[in-house]
């Protein structure tokens, strides 16, 4: 009886079994040189069905229903594959072929990620390579990312604003810069480490972007692998320790599933001298699976942090105290005390929603909102002399400019000569005496309490002389964005993406720390001298003008921005090519409102208007596939984009001003590439052309020299010769053009050979015109808040900021042991600060009294002091290895590398020329001594670095 039940039962739940699913998905693994890969590990995300490869490289899932999966395909010593597939009701059985896996190209734990579609990359005859070649980072790419960019390389010079930076559906990029804050997801590697990138300007699937890549990032809670996984990291760098623990429970019968992850980095003291780091991180996604056509997920993020940051010196400080040396701190009471700090806490919180409208169709909602503050904090004074360290009259130069006899004051109030002082200073310097060399905190509040008390607006008390401020930005960002894909066929693909930002910051400065004293007044300390009869408050609306700890003073102001983008694109492939084009259509409206009413600009106060910029783009990619070997890859970029609010304002913190005739900058960018691709020789060669135009830039810093003069009220002019000043260069246009080369060659099948090359020629192509604002003068004679300085000859100079030429040779070992070792030999070259646009103006070489060039003056005299400023050439030699374990369900991974073995501290990663003299005669004065009062200041490399990296997963 119980038998025939038996068969019974089977035989009724059979045909359940085929109609809920009844298709079994195959695949074979394989390495480079075509044998089988055993023991990799294959996930399918969304479910339990994890398996593991055979010893022919064979895995299975069984009895999958219709719809789509992802699967991540991971071996240790190889690299992670990231693999899409369908499933159709008719198929019983669906082959996905042979796929490759090549070795890992700097160790198991780099969180590189090739993402691919289901197709045999053998079989790219027949097969799409777009969605490859578009996603996957080649041997260039990942050596200019991880062994390059240690270094301070950009690939193609282009700057990072010009890229998109998107999390789970939606732009991570802060409007008011252009800039991306990693820092709101620091630490929470094992979250993000699996982006898809579009290389440059190569079209993308989930926006239009700009030039400087696409990168997306999405964290589904069941993408995860199951259960914990624990890592720790000792370095030297930035923090010194880092800790993370994750969970993920999978996907549950009822359809949810949960990752949680914590994680945190610190140091006392990091490699630079008086640095500090503490921050945290935090992960919560909940996913929830309705059935196979719909999912949603929730997301938050969380990383609050504090930390201290370094300073950049001139030449003659490192000399005296070396690379490591930052004048950012001090000692109070015996314990370091920086006055540069950075917190902060901008939580965001996420959903999404996945919907499969049909098998062909595809629809992914997003919705997001952050908020919180960025606080940093800096000193501040009134009155008083600037209380750096590196302040130019502290440093042993400027005693060695004045005339030995000459009287000076010591930093302690006593009388010397300017010999003397100079002797007393050198010897400090040389000796490290920190009463000298760092800020001398003690000296600061002792000051500040020597006062006496004073009546002030009203206020009883001591004011403050020194005082501790922050600059705070607190954010409220909105984004919603839709994600729609539809397959015509197998050979055609529609895309469309809508998204919508809106975005508030509220930036203002507080008061930190008095140092000792009662109140600090919100007042112009410069104002009796350059705006005499003037009020000189920064806020005329406020009857409180003594602050205190907490209050707002100096300026509060309000950026908005609401954006819309509207990006459509097609992929198709006819014969040998795949096309892919992408457009764009966008709108944004920008304003600032004033909160306070600055005593110099009428338009610092309420609610300016809008500045509004419509921003078209098309895009295009194809691909020529001469074999399954070789490829012909071009892509095209032409599209405008809008000012950043940054850009967009002269300077907003006082007032409302923008440019004269400010565009959206435009952008042309073009590249053509030969590709190799077969099990020993995988290779890319690029040429490369960039056109950029209209661009905006804006610099501020104190200059000295400068012909201006403020018109009060009753037409009376007062002239300021020195004054902190904002410089706007508008319709500035650069051309980037070169050529990059990518080499990896197997040599044996457990050793390969890596190379890159990258030359490239970043100019300026025009004089952009010159705009100055000083709040030393307010209105200018014209009745502006700015005046025009004329044409910038820069035409031809080298754009900074990166080496314009980087070379890189290494190899790889895997052994079958699970074991690694590799390493690699860089060079950079041709690195030039940017040149400052003020000393080369016509104003430059004018006599102040005169007002006509200096007598006398020849072009050869000027280009001699005008060259630019091209920084030395280095070369750095880096290590990584590592070894993992599998012992039984535990897996074990120890990885380890060693940046800029050899110890070579002579790289300046970057700097800018400070302009303190802008008229001829007192710049060469300056420049011809021995050391420069205002010479460049630089970024040094940190020299030798180490990482070290263990990982457990059960």
């Amino acid at each position: 009886m119980f038998k025939k039940l038996s068969l019974v039962s089977l035989f009724t739940l059979l045909p359940a079994s085929f109609y809920f699913a009844q298709t079994t998905v195959y695949a074979y693994l394989k390495d480079n040189d075509g044998k089988p890969l055993e023991k990799a590990e294959v996930d399918l995300k969304g479910s339990e069905n994890d398996v593991t490869a055979d010893k022919i490289g064979y895995f299975q899932f069984v009895d999958l229903k219709p719809g789509h999966y992802q699967m991540v395909i991971t071996k240790p010593n190889y690299e992670t594959k990231v693999v899409d597939f369908d499933v159709t009701s008719d198929e019983k059985r669906k082959d996905l072929g042979v796929m490759v896996l090549g070795s890992a190209p700097t160790g198991a734990d780099q969180g590189l990620a090739i993402i691919d579609s289901d197709d045999d990359e053998d079989s790219s005859n027949q097969a799409s390579t777009v969605g490859l070649l578009q996603s996957s980072q080649d041997v260039f790419s990942r050596i200019a990312s991880f062994d390059l960019g240690f270094y301070w390389f950009r690939p193609r010079g282009i700057d990072g604003r010009m890229g998109e930076n998107m999390l789970n559906g939606v732009s991570m990029v802060k409007s008011d810069t252009g800039n991306v804050d990693f820092g709101n997801w620091g630490g929470l590697n094992e979250i993000t480490r699996y982006p898809e990138i579009s290389q440059n300007h190569a079209p993308s699937e989930y926006a239009f972007g700009g030039n400087s890549s696409v990168i997306y990032k999405n964290t589904k809670a069941s993408e995860y692998r199951k259960g914990f996984q624990g890592t720790y990291s000792i370095t030297n760098r930035n923090y010194r320790n880092r800790f993370s623990l994750r969970y993920t429970s999978g996907m549950s019968k009822k359809g949810w599933a949960f990752t949680v992850m914590g994680a945190r980095r610190w140091a006392e003291e990091g490699i630079q001298e008086g640095t500090f780091y503490d921050a945290y991180g935090a992960y919560l996604g909940i996913e929830k699976k309705f059935n196979d056509k719909h999912t949603m997920t929730f997301n938050f993020i969380a990383a609050p942090y504090r930390r201290s940051t370094a300073s950049p010196s001139t030449q003659e400080v490192y000399d005296y105290r070396g690379v490591h040396y930052n004048s950012y701190w001090g000692y109070q009471n015996g314990e370091q005390r920086s006055e540069r700090v950075r917190r902060g806490f901008q939580p965001i919180f996420q959903m999404q929603d996945f919907w499969k409208i049909n098998p062909k169709t595809n629809l992914w909602t997003s919705v997001s909102y952050q908020f919180g503050k960025d606080k940093g904090s800096r000193l501040d004074w009134q009155n008083v002399q600037n209380p750096s360290p590196t302040y130019y009259r502290n440093l042993p130069s400027y005693y060695d400019s004045l005339n030995p006899d000459a009287s000076v004051v010591n930093p302690d109030g006593s009388q010397t000569t300017a010999q003397q002082a100079f002797q007393t200073a050198l010897a400090a310097w040389q000796n490290g005496d920190a009463n000298i060399t760092q800020i001398n905190w003690d000296r600061l509040y002792r000051r500040n309490m020597a006062q006496a008390p004073g009546n002030y607006y009203g206020q009883v008390g001591k004011r403050a002389l020194y005082y501790m401020v922050n600059d705070v930005s607190d954010d409220k960002i909105f984004n919603a964005s839709t994600h729609l894909t539809h397959n015509f066929n197998d050979t055609s693909k529609l895309i469309l993406n809508v998204s919508y930002q809106n975005y508030r910051t509220q930036q203002y400065r507080e008061v930190n720390d008095l140092l000792g004293a009662d109140f600090v007044l919100n007042r112009d300390p410069f104002a009796a001298t350059n705006q005499p009869g003037k009020s000189g408050l920064f806020n005329e609306l406020d009857d409180n003008i003594a602050k205190k700890v907490g209050d707002k003073m100096t300026y509060d102001y309000i950026f908005r921005r609401q954006e819309f983008k509207v990006n459509p694109g097609f992929k198709f492939s006819t014969g040998k090519f795949d096309v892919f084009v992408s457009a764009l259509a966008g709108y944004s409206s920008s304003n600032r409102e004033g909160l306070f009413k600055h005593y110099l600009y009428n338009d610092s106060y309420g609610k300016g208007k809008n500045y509004n910029f419509l921003n078209f783009g098309l895009k295009a990619q194809a691909v020529y596939r001469m074999n399954g070997r070789n490829f012909f890859v071009y892509n095209g970029a032409m599209y405008n984009q809008a000012p950043f609010l940054e850009d967009l304002f002269f300077n907003p913190r006082v007032n409302g001003s923008v440019a004269p005739n400010i565009k959206s900058t435009v952008v042309n960018a073009n590249d053509l590439s030969y590709v190799v691709a077969t099990p020993f020789v995988k290779m890319r060669l690029t040429g490369f052309l960039v056109n950029t135009e209209n661009e905006t830039t804006v610099q501020r810093f104190f200059a000295d020299g400068i012909p201006l003069s403020s018109v009060d009220a009753d037409g009376l002019a007062t002239n300021v010769q020195s004054a902190f000043v904002t410089q706007v260069m508008t319709d500035v246009k650069r051309r980037n053009m070169g050529a990059e080369l990518g080499l990896d060659v197997k040599i044996l099948p457990t050793l390969s050979l890596q190379g890159v090359a990258s030359y490239g020629d970043y100019t300026y192509q025009n004089n952009p015109t010159v705009y100055f604002s000083s709040d030393a003068v307010g209105a200018f004679g014209n009745g502006l808040s700015y005046t025009n300085l004329g044409k910038a000859y820069i035409k031809n100079y080298k754009q900074g900021g990166t080496p314009q030429q980087a070379y890189s040779l290494g190899f790889r070992y895997n052994s079958p042991k699970y074991w690694w070792v590799g390493a690699n030999w860089n060079y950079l070259d041709d690195n030039y600060l940017d040149p400052a646009a003020l000393v080369r103006t016509e104003a430059f070489v004018q006599n102040s009294t005169s007002g006509t060039p200096f007598y006398g003056l020849t072009n050869e005299q000027v280009r001699n002091v005008l060259q630019p400023n091209k920084l030395p050439s280095a070369h750095f030699f880096n290590l990584n290895a590592g070894k993992s374990w599998l012992i039984g369900k535990y897996y074990v991974l120890i990885s380890a590398s060693m940046n800029n073995v050899f110890d070579n501290t002579k790289y300046i990663t970057g700097g800018f020329e400070q302009v303190r003299n802008a008229r001829y005669n007192t710049f060469v004065e300056d420049y011809s001594r021995e050391y420069t009062l205002f010479a460049p200041k630089y970024w040094y490399t940190q020299g030798r670095s180490y990482f070290v990296n263990l990982q457990f997963r059960f």
